[in-house]
C-alpha cells in the first residue's frame, strides 16, 4: 500500500508547479489590440536606469534607447508666395531700370520647417502637433535609424493642437502609451529635433499635472515639466525612465522664444483617445453647450475658492441657449458632478456624444434651477494664445 502512493507527492507538486507558472502568465500585462486587430506596446513598469554601487541614478541610457528610435524628425514643406515690392509697380522706378528689373518677387517659394513626432503604430502611424503639419504641401519623416519617408495626414484636431499621419516602412519601433497617473516631482525626459541641431534628450521632472486655463488650446489637461524643451520640439515625446510615452510636446512659456523652464505636454491618456477617434471616424467629435464661460469672481481671497463657472455669453440658437441657459447663470453641476472651473465644464462636455441630454445646475437670482441641455458636435475651431505653440 505504501508502494501504491509513493508517486502522489511527486504528482502534488507537478501540478502545484504548473497552476503557479500559469498564475504568473496571467498575471502579466498583456498587450492590448486596437479595433483593427494591430497589437499595441505594453507599458512598462520598471525603470530602466544604471546606478551606481550605493544605489543612486547614474544614467538613464537604457530607458532613451528604448524610446528614442520612436521618435522621429520631421521636416515641412510649404509654398508661399513671396511678397512683392510696392515699387515695382511704380512706372517711373520700371522706366529708370527697364529691363534690369529683378521679376523673382511675386513669385514661389519653399518654406522649410522643422518638428518631432512618436511612432505609435507598428504599422506606421505618428503623432505630433497639429501646428507642426498645418498648411504643409510635403512631409518628410525621418527616423533615428537613417530611413526617410514622405508622411501623408490621416487627420488632425485643431483644438487639441495634435494630428495623425502616416508613413509606408516596415520594422518600426512603437513608444507604449502610459495611461497609469503621473505623480508630480517623477522624472521625465524629452526627446525631439530642437533648432533642428538633431535628435536631443533632455531631462527634469513632472512640475504639475491638469494645468488648464492656460489659453494655449481649447481642450487643455497639461503636464507641466522644467525638462529643456525648445522650436523644434514639438510633437516630440516626453517619456519616463522606463521608457513610456507620458506626452507628447506642444508648448512653453517664454518671453524669449527659448525654454525657461515651464513646458507643456498633452498626456498620453489624451492622445490616445485622439489617435483612436481620428483612425476611427476620420476626426474627433466632441460634445458642445454654444457658450463662453468667465470664473466665479473671488470677493475675498482669504475664502475658500468657490466651484462653478458663469456664463459670459450665450450663441443664439445654439444647445444652451434653446434649454434656457441665460448670459450671468452660474453653472455649478453637470449630471450631479461639481464644476470647478471652465476647463473641467469644457472638457466634461466634451466627452458627451452628439444629441445625448446634459442635466445641467445653474445658480439664477440666488435660486437653483435644473435645465436640460441636448448637446451637438462642436466644430473644430481656431484659438489665439499668449503661450507660444514651439514652432517648427
Amino acid at each position: 500500500m505504501r508502494r501504491t502512493f509513493t508517486w502522489l507527492p511527486w504528482v502534488l507538486l507537478i501540478l502545484v508547479t504548473l497552476g503557479f507558472l500559469a498564475w504568473q502568465q496571467y498575471q502579466q500585462p498583456k498587450a492590448p489590440v486596437a479595433a483593427d486587430g494591430v497589437k499595441m506596446p505594453v507599458e512598462k513598469v520598471e525603470p530602466l536606469v544604471s546606478t551606481t554601487r550605493t544605489g543612486g541614478i547614474e544614467s538613464y541610457n537604457a530607458a532613451v534607447k528604448v524610446a528614442a528610435p520612436a521618435v522621429v524628425n520631421i521636416f515641412t514643406t510649404q509654398k508661399v508666395k513671396k511678397a512683392e515690392h510696392p515699387l515695382l509697380n511704380d512706372p517711373a522706378f520700371r522706366e529708370f531700370f527697364g529691363d534690369e528689373v529683378p521679376d523673382q518677387f511675386g513669385q514661389e517659394q519653399n518654406e522649410n520647417s522643422l518638428g518631432s513626432g512618436v511612432i505609435v503604430r507598428s504599422d506606421g502611424y505618428i503623432l505630433t502637433n497639429n501646428h507642426v503639419i498645418a498648411q504643409a504641401d510635403q512631409i518628410v519623416v525621418g527616423l533615428n535609424d537613417g530611413r526617410r519617408a514622405v508622411a501623408k495626414i490621416i487627420g488632425t484636431d485643431p483644438d487639441s493642437d495634435l494630428a495623425v499621419i502616416k508613413i509606408e516602412l516596415d520594422k518600426l519601433p512603437v513608444l507604449p502609451f502610459k495611461l497609469s497617473a503621473n505623480e508630480v516631482g517623477d522624472v521625465v525626459l524629452a526627446i525631439g529635433n530642437p533648432f533642428g541641431v538633431g535628435q536631443t534628450v533632455t531631462q527634469g521632472i513632472i512640475s504639475a499635472t491638469n494645468r488648464s486655463d492656460l489659453g494655449i488650446n481649447t481642450y487643455e489637461d497639461f503636464i507641466q515639466t522644467d525638462a529643456a524643451i525648445n522650436p523644434g520640439n514639438s510633437g516630440g515625446a516626453l517619456i519616463d525612465v522606463a521608457g513610456n510615452l507620458i506626452g507628447v510636446n506642444t508648448a512653453i512659456f517664454s518671453q524669449s522664444g527659448g525654454s525657461l523652464g515651464i513646458g507643456f505636454a498633452i498626456p498620453a491618456k489624451v492622445c490616445q483617445q485622439i489617435l483612436n477617434s481620428i483612425l476611427k471616424d476620420g476626426r474627433v467629435v466632441r460634445g458642445w453647450l454654444g457658450i463662453s464661460l468667465m470664473p466665479v469672481q473671488q470677493e475675498n481671497i482669504l475664502e475658500p475658492k468657490q466651484t462653478g463657472v458663469v456664463v459670459a455669453d450665450v450663441l443664439p440658437q445654439g444647445p444652451a441657449a434653446k434649454a434656457g441657459i441665460k448670459k450671468g447663470d452660474k453653472i455649478i453641476q453637470v449630471n450631479g458632478e461639481t464644476i470647478t472651473s471652465a476647463s473641467h465644464l469644457i472638457n466634461y462636455v466634451a466627452l458627451q456624444a452628439p444629441n445625448s441630454t446634459i442635466k445641467v445646475e445653474v445658480v439664477r437670482d440666488d435660486k437653483p434651477l435644473t435645465l436640460n441641455v441636448v448637446v451637438t458636435e462642436r466644430k473644430a475651431q481656431n484659438n489665439n494664445s499668449q503661450y507660444i505653440p514651439l514652432p517648427q
